[in-house]
């Protein structure tokens, strides 16, 4: 509670620094933020005419039911990999300047945030209109779920962005064994996929592999952005029939409380190490 707030009191310098890595990042740029959204968008584009037209997964919508958890996906990645390093980039403040270390970390995953959402954003525009307006489907009532959707993923990457940046300052190969495991990841989480198609690879005496699965809080913050933003889908992947199944909120409870813990783990752990920042970089 000491370390929150102190944290809370210095609130304007993690101002200061997410408006300072808002601006550096699109210095001298023409498009400014349509960057982090096009290239989201290119890649969508190409795994959608691999996957849709040449492997031949059969889902109404694809590019769609893809783009919503690759934007978040997309969060993770750079939340992670940008605030691995920041220790070590900023190590000449660190050594002169007394702050709350934690700033430096937590400005890079609240930056990446103002980008997912603003990106969000657009994506929610964008169903509304072709499912409301072409397709005459409801509104879904889940949106209201979308803050907490967000918040509980922003713990997420905070918690690991917070102890991959102090192990880093004394390992410095923590941040490519970080991008090592977040190329692995991508495949792991359900993400070109839907859920479902896991499941129903799975022979009926290993279906409690299903729930070590989905006990990854990446896998179900991806699902649950798929079926709260979407409506439920049918089609054929991997030459199976593929039915959305109902939105599970006994997982996605769970997958809250890892949350919680994953990000007051990362935080006390920080907390422990980062007195020996200065004098290791």
């Amino acid at each position: 509670m000491k370390d929150l707030k102190l944290l809370y009191k210095y609130r304007y310098l993690l101002y200061q620094f997410v408006l300072r890595d808002l601006k550096v990042r699109y210095k001298n740029s023409a498009l400014g933020f349509f960057w982090s959204l096009f290239n989201p968008l290119l890649q969508v584009a190409t795994i959608t005419i691999v996957v849709k037209y040449i492997m031949r997964v059969d889902i109404p919508n694809y590019s769609a039911y893809l783009l919503v958890a690759f934007l978040p996906w997309q969060y993770v990645l750079n939340g992670l990999l940008d605030s691995s390093d920041v220790l070590i980039h900023n190590r000449d403040m660190i050594k002169k300047v007394p702050f709350p270390r934690e700033v430096l970390p937590l400005s890079c995953v609240a930056s990446n945030l103002i980008h997912f959402l603003l990106a969000m954003i657009i994506f929610v525009v964008y169903v509304l209109v072709y499912w409301l307006f072409f397709h005459g489907h409801p509104i879904m009532t889940t949106f209201l779920m979308f803050p907490v959707l967000v918040f509980m993923q922003t713990v997420l990457i905070g918690g690991i962005a917070l102890f991959v940046c102090s192990v880093n300052a004394f390992f410095e190969d923590t941040k490519y064994i970080l991008q090592a495991l977040l190329n692995i990841g991508f495949y792991l989480t359900p993400i070109m996929y839907p859920v479902e198609l896991v499941q129903n690879k799975l022979p009926e005496n290993l279906q409690w592999l299903f729930k070590i699965y989905m006990l990854n809080p990446f896998a179900t913050i991806m699902d649950a952005y798929r079926k709260l933003l979407m409506p439920p889908f049918e089609g054929h992947v991997a030459g199976s029939m593929v039915t959305s199944l109902p939105f599970d909120w006994l997982n996605f409870t769970v997958c809250f409380v890892i949350c919680m813990a994953i990000g007051i783990l990362g935080y006390m752990y920080f907390n422990k190490k980062k007195n020996y920042f200065a004098e290791r970089l």
